[in-house]
């Protein structure tokens, strides 16, 4: 069968480009809903590093996606069921790191090609099923709430067990998605929201209370603290993050910045702080994600409010149209209704 792929070739220029799939061992999915990424954008932008651009191009964009099974040998799927695309394929399988560390991995959208193709070939096991008149438009963007999944996951591992307060530092989409599932998944805790836009943080209606970077209490104290700033915003986060936990404390990463961020080790000495990092996300995670889904309904409602913009994507115009307003929204996610 021949597929369709549409690539990028240059920063802010498509390209198209057949390739033939194999009905073999691996599922073959439509995909019908895509949601983009600020990775994405530093591809479609040009923002990356020359030589990272002249590597990676041409490649299909998109990580974060829904489809429809088309073909499934080994019957696990059935035709038609509405699945989430796992980006992330390992070639090995490893005791102590997670297969989104493993070096040896593939990413869509990043070692490979993403999901803006006619047709996806993945194995069954980079597929999770969706529920029932679940919003495909939320689904879409899974692969973040995952990630953010992921880093709760591995902060309940990591950090102590004094856990009244936790702060995340960001008004964004993380900030949204990884401060919403705080709060679902540790009942007693309460969330702290700290960003630098007043609009932005009213939507943050379900944490215990919100605050500009620059109005924080001197007195303030949290007991765990995650990052979801990143860029330019990081260091000015994480020193704040630093002043304002209890010694002891656990600090999530999440941000990714370009360059690298200084940071105040003397301050993290002192207080004997841990400091963890986390990226992407493994199908363990996307289960998860998946199950919360369906365990609390109020999730979905609540991730309806970071869907910005949506288009119905026909034309290659189309393509260029959604990318483009994506650069300009200033919150929420941009989601593809893929009708290519």
């Amino acid at each position: 069968m021949i597929n369709t792929i549409y690539r990028l070739s240059s920063p802010r220029r498509f390209e198209i480009d057949f390739e033939d799939i194999s009905f073999s061992e691996n599922c073959i999915v439509r995909p019908t809903h895509l949601s983009i990424c600020n990775a994405d954008q530093r591809y479609y932008q040009g923002t990356r590093d020359a030589k990272v651009l002249k590597e990676k191009l041409p490649m299909a964009l998109i990580h974060e996606g829904v489809g429809e099974v088309v073909y499934d040998k080994s019957g696990t799927f059935k035709p038609g069921d509405k699945v989430v695309m796992i980006p992330n394929a390992p070639t090995e399988y490893d005791d102590i790191i997670a297969e989104n560390y493993l070096e040896s991995s593939k990413f869509c959208a990043s070692s490979k090609d993403g999901f803006m193709q006619e047709f996806v070939e993945l194995p069954k096991d980079r597929l999770v099923k969706l529920p029932q008149n679940m919003n495909l438009d939320v689904a879409a963007f899974t692969e973040i709430v995952s990630v953010s999944v992921h880093a709760i996951s591995r902060f309940d591992k990591i950090a102590h067990s004094k856990r009244e307060t936790i702060g995340v530092w960001g008004d964004g989409n993380l900030a949204f998605i990884t401060s919403l599932f705080l709060k679902k998944m540790f009942k007693n805790i309460k969330i702290y929201v700290f960003g630098i836009s007043r609009d932005k943080l009213s939507d943050f209606s379900f944490a215990d209370e919100t605050f500009l970077t620059t109005e924080i209490p001197e007195a303030l104290r949290i007991d765990h603290a995650f990052e979801c700033v990143g860029a330019n915003g990081s260091p000015v986060a994480i020193e704040q993050i630093i002043k304002h936990i209890y010694p002891e404390g656990t600090i999530a990463i999440m941000g990714v910045s370009e360059y690298p961020v200084p940071i105040n080790t003397r301050m993290i000495l002192e207080k004997g702080l841990r400091m963890f990092g986390t990226s992407r996300s493994g199908k363990a995670d996307f289960e998860k994600t998946v199950e919360m889904y369906k365990a609390h309904p109020d999730i979905v409602r609540y991730l309806t409010h970071i869907i910005g913009n949506v288009v119905e994507v026909k034309t290659f115009a189309d393509m260029k149209k959604a990318f483009e307003l994506d650069t300009r929204k200033a919150f929420g996610k941009t989601v593809m209704h893929w009708n290519l």
